[in-house]
């Protein structure tokens, strides 16, 4: 059943196109597939659609960015999961050696969205010191690999297609911090995680920038726990780790790890 409030606007458009390829996929007996997906969009689809005939899939195991894919009652999934190859696929990225170590997430992100390629038709960037795997649509394939073999940052590295079996392993990298808060409140710890007033992390909440578990933090006052995941749109993801010890004054060691 799909619900009649939503938070935004864009959050009835993913739900209006997710419901027309599940019906598409129903009246037409054929596979169809959505764009890339956030852990929050698939947590919207999920509690607005009752889904059947379904699975998501990103490429890797646990890939943050998932398709989903509705298939026909007439075939099961393990039959369906076999065209996977011909939908999706990985390009490599191989640096020359003077650049190795010189390049992060963010380099190859905006080098796609500086070639045309939109948010979600990108998956998951696997990135190492000597390049990065890019999971893409096999139709933006060529493309994709001539655009970004012009760029001057790769003009000397090497592009190639690569199986989604021979990709690169992935690791998630952090950056270890302590912070001290006075309460688990969201905002007064997206408050320390960012750096900002307490002011400022409230504006976050209210601009719709901060998520918890990747839902939608709606209240300054919401209590966060232990192992809850922080996202901040433009600031970072955080994971609350462990809780180390509370100071004379009652506030809360904390210690966090960031997603580079």
């Amino acid at each position: 059943m799909m619900q009649n409030k939503f938070e935004k606007d864009s959050d009835k458009i993913l739900i209006s196109k997710i419901l027309d390829k599940k019906k598409f996929c129903d009246s037409k007996n054929k596979i169809t597939y959505s764009d890339f997906l956030n852990q929050q969009e698939k947590n919207l689809i999920l509690k607005n659609i009752k889904l059947d005939n379904y699975f998501f899939f990103g490429g890797i195991p646990n890939a943050e960015r998932e398709i989903l894919f509705f298939y026909p009652e007439k075939i099961s999934e393990e039959i369906a999961k076999k065209s996977l190859d011909s939908i999706i696929t990985g390009i490599r990225i191989t640096l020359p050696n003077e650049n190795f170590g010189t390049f992060e997430h963010r380099n190859y992100l905006s080098a796609l969205m500086k070639i045309g390629i939109s948010r979600e038709k990108i998956g998951d960037i696997i990135v190492d010191d000597k390049g990065a795997d890019i999971i893409i649509f096999q139709a933006n394939k060529e493309y994709i690999m001539l655009s970004l073999s012009q760029l001057t940052r790769f003009r000397k590295a090497k592009i190639e297609e690569v199986d989604l079996s021979n990709l690169r392993n992935k690791v998630d990298n952090f950056e270890i911090k302590s912070i001290i808060v006075s309460s688990m409140r969201v905002d007064n710890i997206v408050s320390e995680l960012t750096n900002c007033s307490r002011t400022k992390s409230e504006e976050y909440i209210e601009n719709e920038r901060v998520f918890v578990n990747y839902e939608l933090a709606l209240k300054n006052s919401k209590m966060l726990e232990i192992g809850d995941v922080v996202t901040v749109r433009g600031k970072g993801k955080f994971i609350i780790d462990e809780l180390n010890r509370n100071t004379k004054s009652g506030k809360y060691v904390l210690t966090v790890r960031k997603y580079k």
